[in-house]
């Protein structure tokens, strides 16, 4: 759904300061790109992957499937970038729903689930072409305010900001205080707005809450539909509203 917003655009450079799974960059297949996040092991592992992915696949062969295992990878505090990236994928492909979820003391809390497919990061050769993929990026540990501040023309922005809401009427500030919390949804809005006025298209997903709608007036807003399986409890899943935000660049002064 995103990419048709992109699709009609014509940009120089591609930046996702919310990265994540990357989906969309790895959609459009983007170069040159900016890729950043706050989280030091996702970054590493992406890194990992762009220089190294054969011995990231053998690293990963190399581990067994089990609770075992997976207790041990949970437990470990790695420092080595190709054993960050080990831990990070095998804990992504055994965990419940692929979350990655620390505690307030920064423990892995995220339960075992068992094979999620491990194999298919060979069989599908995923490593290989997202390696490929990532070949043109700068990948940086950082919050989104300095990414979104090295955007200016020619550069198109995607922000998918974290948060946890069962969306609209749900005490919606409440539940993602400690998570992405309004202050930083007043800085995203911010800094998105001074990017477009760079000259820097701009795109921003979020929950389809209407405190959100204030925050960009001068943005075209659609409201989208996905399905959210996250839950633990079965009830909880299912099609969610979203919104997503497009502000237009600037118009040159030539």
């Amino acid at each position: 759904m995103i990419e048709h917003f992109v699709d009609p655009l014509r940009f120089v450079r591609y930046i996702e300061p919310f990265l994540g799974g990357g989906a969309l960059f790895f959609r459009l297949g983007c170069a040159p790109a900016i890729l950043a996040d706050l989280n030091s092991d996702l970054i590493d592992t992406y890194r990992q992957v762009r220089d190294d992915p054969i011995s990231l696949e053998l690293s990963l062969r190399a581990l067994e499937v089990n609770p075992g295992t997976f207790e041990r990878m949970r437990e470990a505090r790695p420092e080595a970038p190709l054993e960050i990236a080990t831990r990070f994928l095998y804990l992504n492909r055994t965990a419940f729903s692929g979350l990655y979820r620390l505690n307030r003391a920064g423990r892995f809390n995220v339960p075992y689930a068992g094979d999620r497919a491990m194999s298919t990061l060979w069989d599908r050769d995923l490593l290989t072409l997202a390696s490929r993929a990532l070949q043109g990026a700068k990948l940086v540990v950082s919050d989104f305010e300095p990414t979104l501040a090295e955007a200016g023309r020619g550069d198109i922005v995607y922000c998918d900001p974290t948060y946890t809401v069962s969306h609209d009427n749900n005490g919606f500030l409440r539940y993602n205080e400690s998570i992405f919390s309004w202050a930083d949804q007043v800085r995203l809005a911010k800094a998105a707005r001074a990017a477009s006025m760079r000259g820097a298209a701009i795109l921003v997903s979020n929950a389809a809450h209407p405190d959100l709608n204030g925050l960009y007036p001068e943005a075209s807003c659609l409201t989208v539909r996905r399905y959210c399986g996250l839950a633990a409890d079965e009830k909880h899943r299912g099609s969610r509203t979203e919104y997503v935000f497009f502000i237009a660049p600037a118009p040159s002064d030539r």
